[in-house]
């Protein structure tokens, strides 16, 4: 595969990889949404907890063109019932019909990830970048290092 190729699809492979680390989720909580100044831009954290059992993750957005979130004290601690990362291409391809009318599409608009956490509150964020943090749970850490 072309660097040129590769490069074209990386917007597209970083979601794809995010879903698939965010996929087993379902069913933890989100335990706080922070938002933040980055470079021109601004970012959000989400972060999730499950238990010990299971490892924290926490999702990062940067360059924000759309935030839509339930108030400050329905979203910590929500449950999630459902999550979902979507690749927005640039024109002239196609958005899914459930993000048509986020935001206003132009030609000088990059390539954007969509978060969707549902549950009974919910998140729903378009970005230029999202990157998927996976902590080691508890139970992992405390067992012994193999060298």
């Amino acid at each position: 595969m072309s660097d040129a190729v590769e490069a074209e699809d990386a917007v597209k492979n970083r979601c794809l990889r995010a879903a698939r680390v965010l996929a087993p989720c379902v069913g933890y909580f989100v335990e706080r949404v922070s938002f933040g100044a980055v470079d021109d831009g601004d970012c959000m954290d989400v972060f999730l907890r499950e238990g010990p059992h299971k490892p924290d993750i926490v999702i990062s957005l940067t360059y924000l063109h759309h935030v839509e979130t339930g108030d400050a004290f329905t979203v910590q601690g929500a449950f999630i019932d459902e999550i979902l990362v979507e690749y927005l291409p640039q024109l002239p391809h196609p958005w899914p019909d459930d993000a048509i009318g986020l935001i206003d599409r132009s030609a000088d608009l990059p390539e954007l990830v969509r978060l969707r956490i549902a549950g009974p509150s919910e998140v729903d964020v378009v970005a230029s970048c999202l990157t998927v943090y996976t902590a080691t749970s508890d139970d992992e850490a405390s067992l012994p290092l193999h060298v």
